[in-house]
């Protein structure tokens, strides 16, 4: 399951204000979310230990733990993930324990995982592989450790 945010009162109405604080320890490795905002275009590779979540658009393969690809956003490459969320548009292929299409979502490529869950609605054009571990056998590229850049 997806973390989401922990919800503060709003002192005026009483509602619930989102604030980022529960999605700072995912997976009990301290890694926080990582939020491609719309206005942000990526040419390049996006590796995070922790969720990414793309509401702009990325030209190339995304690793994570979770991956939430929101209803505007664009993808072109692979996503690579325990859980993948998508509700914008992937053009490329998918490897993930869990993936959810949902209604918005636009996927043209092919989907190697152990759950699939696909809504009324959503477009997807390829081939889907259940398979037992997608995950078995890709190397997760190595994060630059922070002492290293520091130097």
């Amino acid at each position: 399951m997806l973390p989401s945010f922990s919800g503060k009162r709003n002192e005026k109405d009483g509602s619930s204000i989102p604030t980022p604080s529960a999605s700072r320890r995912l997976n009990g490795e301290g890694a926080g979310i990582s939020i491609i905002g719309p206005d942000l275009i990526i040419i390049g590779n996006l590796v995070s230990n922790g969720q990414v979540q793309v509401d702009g658009e990325v030209q190339g393969d995304i690793h994570g733990s979770q991956v939430v690809i929101g209803e505007a956003a664009r993808v072109t490459g692979s996503i690579i993930s325990d859980e993948v969320v998508i509700r914008g548009t992937v053009t490329g292929s998918i490897r993930s324990r869990k993936i959810i299409l949902q209604s918005e979502s636009k996927v043209e490529g092919d989907l190697y995982h152990k759950s699939l869950a696909i809504e009324q609605g959503a477009y997807f054009e390829g081939k889907s592989r259940r398979v037992e571990d997608p995950l078995a056998g890709i190397q997760r590229p190595e994060l630059p450790s922070a002492s290293a850049s520091a130097n």
